[in-house]
């Protein structure tokens, strides 16, 4: 057995860390079956000298977590203990790394602090991924965090205006109520992160322009940081017509997931063909997030290992009836 004490600074570091009615503590507790006690400003650690070893590491990251960001989430424990896990590098322990507006935004997966870094450091992005994984939340982030550093002079964020197709003219009211369904977890991102003030004087100079990717062509764009959502629902024919709107010193991300195409079943996706066509190319990163990278409530990432283990198991069974009916 092995024992280990942390020494906390104050009561709201202790607080911040231990979580509501003990969370954290106890998350940790249960994950490495260690022996967690706090008291008068200390945290006391007792167990099999690896997990005190490992517990004493998650702990303190989440001290710095915490030191940097005022606070942490079940989320940002889990995946430090992920993080953690033996086998795992150093490195690979979640980026502190801070994307800021409203709110201070930060990635919280490995694989998200790589999607960060492709953006940083590449002209064009593709992020493939399930939902919940923060796929355009981080790009949104990104853009105003380049656009504060005026890195950038204005952000395009567009997405197919319906899912099979921009046939807008089958809705009601003017150009701008039919395609608000559609654009609206673009404004909600916006929302989270600038008062709502500055993203209507921000929307009024044309610094921020959202629309559907049908007002995308024929232009081209410098200086700009463009977002494509959804990108899994455009059509090859759509996907090369946005792609080719890059202008000078612009930064696009193009984010989707290919388990969700919502096209016609013999339309090709434009981000399936994309990922293809592109990949290789200088300048270009593509991204893959999975399981692991999703950042919603918890029951998210059991809902889309659910589905992606039924889908497998179709396709397996697919695979076997063929494999009968051949002679």
């Amino acid at each position: 057995m092995s024992e280990a004490t942390i020494t906390l600074k104050d009561s709201d570091e202790t607080i911040a860390l231990l979580g509501t009615r003990d969370q954290y503590l106890r998350q940790v507790r249960d994950v490495l079956q260690v022996r967690v006690l706090a008291r008068n400003g200390h945290i006391s650690l007792e167990g099999e000298p690896e997990q005190v070893a490992r517990a004493t590491q998650v702990f303190n990251h989440l001290r710095r977590l915490i030191e940097e960001h005022g606070a942490i989430t079940p989320a940002d424990v889990t995946t430090v203990l992920d993080s953690t896990q033996p086998g795992a590098q150093a490195d690979s322990l979640p980026s502190t790394e801070l994307v800021q507006g409203k709110r201070r935004v930060r990635p919280r997966t490995d694989g998200q602090s790589r999607y960060v870094k492709a953006i940083r450091e590449h002209d064009l992005v593709l992020c493939i991924g399930p939902a919940g994984t923060g796929k355009t939340y981080l790009a949104v982030a990104m853009a105003i965090s380049l656009l504060n550093e005026k890195r950038i002079q204005r952000i395009l964020l567009c997405r197919p205006a319906v899912e099979a197709g921009e046939k807008l003219g089958f809705l009601p009211g003017d150009i701008a109520a039919k395609v608000d369904p559609y654009l609206r977890p673009l404004y909600d991102a916006l929302h989270d992160m600038l008062e709502p003030e500055r993203i209507e004087q921000l929307v009024e100079r044309g610094t921020i322009e959202v629309a559907p990717l049908a007002f995308m062509r024929g232009r081209t764009l410098n200086d700009a940081f463009i977002i494509l959502d959804e990108a899994q629902n455009t059509t090859p024919e759509q996907m090369k017509m946005f792609l080719t709107r890059i202008g000078l010193d612009s930064k696009a991300a193009v984010t989707g997931d290919v388990t969700q195409i919502d096209l016609p079943a013999q339309k090709t996706s434009g981000l399936v063909e994309a990922q293809e066509v592109v990949s290789g190319i200088p300048g270009i990163a593509i991204v893959h997030f999975d399981k692991t990278d999703v950042v919603r409530h918890p029951l998210v990432q059991r809902i889309v290992v659910a589905y992606a283990e039924r889908n497998a198991r179709i396709k397996e069974a697919r695979v076997n009836e063929v494999a009968e009916e051949r002679p």
